[in-house]
């Protein structure tokens, strides 16, 4: 297989809806810096994972050739509207469809006018780039059955798939994801709490060093304590497409988004 670059993005539309507000607006450019990191590592496709699109019955992915629309945000609707015209590659999703039901994972394809897209894919594209005609993406679904370890199969599944392409994957989800129930001063925005910050903070220095075996080793406590966005699958995700390990990696920018934390991670390949 042929990971040329792998990236670990938010999924709030707040740094696309509002980057007038400083820490979304830091989030918004830090999107739009490894966007171009992503392009210049010249892929044939994008190999997506959300946290937001939601699957139970089967492992979803996304089949028809272009998806155009209007989104509204569930949570963040007062904020405005999410215009989106987002190409896939149907013929690559086969293959990883394929390649799930091989290995007797439930899979299927979705290919339907107005299929609802979720807001973190529709804003990860937007605002780095691709699912486009020259670069489209293989956007897979967040099956609420499947644990990390699944999930982390499911990527490497995916990722083998693919093994003839130059594929870029990208893991779109948050970090602590507690959020503030009442109204903030948005200029103000901060965590939740000092704990889900510490935490954070201690995951992400980790995974900057590279210590791949230590990031698994505190992945329990931290969903424990920090009770991350479904439990940090989008990690496991690319933790599967990119075959267990990285390098390092480099945090272009960590941010509350309503009391939750978001980060913009680059992982380096071996």
């Amino acid at each position: 297989m042929s990971i040329v670059s792998a990236l670990l993005v938010p999924g709030s539309p707040l740094p696309q809806l509002r980057p007038d507000i400083a820490p979304w607006g830091r989030l918004r450019d830090a999107l739009a810096t490894v966007g171009e990191s992503l392009a210049a590592s010249r892929p044939d496709c994008v190999l997506v994972y959300s946290t937001q699109w939601f699957a139970v019955l089967d492992q979803l992915w996304i089949t028809r050739p272009r998806s155009t629309g209007l989104h509204v945000d569930e949570n963040w609707h007062e904020f405005g509207e999410q215009p989106f015209d987002i190409h896939s590659e149907p013929a690559l999703a086969q293959r990883c469809i394929d390649a799930c039901n091989g290995a007797g994972i439930k899979t299927r394809g979705v290919d339907y006018d107005q299929f609802p897209i979720d807001t973190g894919t529709i804003t990860a594209a937007t605002l780095m780039g691709f699912g486009t005609s020259a670069l489209p993406m293989v956007a897979a679904a967040n099956n609420l059955y499947h644990s990390g370890e699944q999930t982390e199969q499911l990527g490497a599944i995916a990722a083998a798939a693919l093994h003839d392409k130059r594929v870029a994957v990208v893991g779109i989800g948050g970090l602590s994801n507690s959020m503030f129930r009442e109204n903030i001063d948005l200029r103000k925005d901060r965590y939740v709490s000092e704990n889900d910050d510490a935490w954070n903070r201690r995951l992400l220095a980790l995974i900057e060093g590279g210590d791949v075996d230590a990031v698994r080793a505190i992945l329990p406590e931290y969903a424990e304590q920090a009770r991350p966005d479904m439990g940090l699958k989008h990690f496991h995700w690319l933790l599967g497409a990119m075959g267990g390990g990285f390098r390092q990696a480099v945090v272009h920018e960590y941010a509350p988004l309503y009391g939750s934390g978001g980060a913009v991670v680059e992982f380096r390949l071996p």
